[in-house]
């Protein structure tokens, strides 16, 4: 799963790596939990946009109290899902989420810490997600998951679909398939760099990191 990551650039420096025209400030801190808002690209008439966006689909869990706030869904498990894959074969509901670092919580629990992972030579990546208009928070994003790489293993078994830059077009607007074949593939461990820390886990947000079976 993924429940933090980092975007520590510039909403300009964003934008001129992603090619979009016109960088917006978000509200987006530079690290970012499950239920807060994050900042996305996404096309419009074959412009590409930033926009800021809640991470975590609104989801409402059997026996939850009618004034309980809903669990942000942030992590895609399987895009074929019936909970995903409308969206999917829709160009206009995906989106690339950028990063610069993505974090998983590794040791003891009650002490664990923060052990951190980011793409070597890249200083801004990509992460493949999808995105729609929610009635409870307005613009939410969530991002596919896909097995861990040798790089991520030690960790934790599941990883961000990250993409190399001559894939963010093939996930913007290639086939249903093509997805599907994004999220299955490993992504090569020779080019994940990992750097533990003492920095404690701390939890921002409970989060709902895959959709629940009966989704």
């Amino acid at each position: 799963m993924c429940n933090l990551y980092t975007v520590r650039k510039t909403a300009a420096e964003v934008a001129e790596y992603f090619r979009v025209p016109n960088p917006i400030q978000s509200n987006a801190g530079t690290e970012v939990y499950p239920g807060t808002p994050g900042t996305v690209i996404i096309e419009n008439d074959g412009i590409r946009e930033m926009r800021s966006m809640t991470w975590g689909f609104p989801l409402r869990l059997k026996g939850m109290k009618p004034d309980a706030k809903p669990k942000p869904v942030n992590n895609i498990a399987d895009l074929t899902k019936p909970m995903w894959v409308g969206l999917a074969r829709n160009e206009e509901w995906r989106c690339l989420i950028p990063m610069t670092g993505f974090a998983e919580a590794e040791g003891i629990k009650g002490s664990m810490t923060r052990t951190w992972f980011s793409v070597q030579g890249e200083p801004v990546f990509a992460w493949g997600g999808l995105w729609r208009v929610s009635d409870e928070w307005g613009p939410v994003y969530s991002g596919a998951m896909t097995d861990a790489n040798e790089a991520v293993t030690p960790v934790h078994n599941r990883m961000p679909v990250l993409l190399h830059p001559n894939e963010y077009e093939l996930w913007m607007h290639g086939s249903l398939g093509d997805l599907f074949a994004l999220q299955q593939r490993k992504y090569p461990a020779q080019s994940i760099l990992m750097e533990r820390t003492n920095d404690l886990w701390v939890a921002k947000r409970q989060a709902v990191s895959e959709e629940p079976t009966l989704l």
